[in-house]
C-alpha cells in the first residue's frame, strides 16, 4: 500500500481478535464491568420507578381534571363572572397608570420647591449684607 492510502485508524472489528486473546484486557473489563453493573442496575431501576410514578401522576391528574369539570358542569352559575373579573382589572390597570402620573408629578413638584428654596436662600445671602462689612463695602456694594 502506498503511505498515502494506509489507514492508521483501529476499529473493533481489526482487533476482535487481539481482544479474545489477551487475558489482561479480559480481566479489566469484567472488573470495570463489576464496578459499573451495581450502579447501571439502580439506575435503570430508579428510571423504571420515575416512569411508573408519572403514569399513575398522570392518570390521578386525568381523573382530577374529570371530577372538576363535573363540578364545574353540575354548578353551573346564571352570572359570566369573566366579563365583570375582565371589567375589574381593566380599572385596576387604569388607577395603577394614574397613580404612576400623580407619583410622579409629585416627585417634580417637590424638586420644584426645593429649587425655589435654594434660589430664595441664594438670593437673600445677596440682598442682606454680610455682618461684618467695612464702611467701604458698604459704600459700595458691588465691591462684595
Amino acid at each position: 500500500m502506498d503511505l498515502d492510502t494506509e489507514s492508521t485508524t483501529t476499529s473493533i472489528d481489526d482487533k476482535t481478535e487481539d481482544f479474545c486473546e489477551n487475558p489482561t484486557r479480559d480481566t479489566l473489563a469484567e472488573g470495570l464491568m463489576c464496578l459499573l453493573k451495581p450502579t447501571l442496575d439502580q439506575l435503570e431501576e430508579k428510571v423504571r420507578a420515575t416512569r411508573i410514578s408519572q403514569v399513575e401522576l398522570k392518570q390521578q391528574i386525568e381523573g382530577l381534571s374529570e371530577e372538576l369539570k363535573k363540578i364545574s358542569d353540575s354548578q353551573h352559575c346564571p352570572l359570566d363572572l369573566e366579563v365583570y373579573i375582565k371589567k375589574l382589572m381593566n380599572a385596576k390597570l387604569k388607577v395603577t397608570v394614574v397613580s404612576n402620573v400623580l407619583q410622579s408629578a409629585q416627585d417634580r413638584l417637590n424638586k420644584i420647591h426645593q429649587d425655589i428654596g435654594r434660589e430664595q436662600l441664594k438670593r437673600r445671602a445677596l440682598l442682606e449684607p454680610s455682618p461684618i462689612t467695612t464702611p467701604l463695602e458698604a459704600a459700595n456694594p458691588s465691591i462684595q
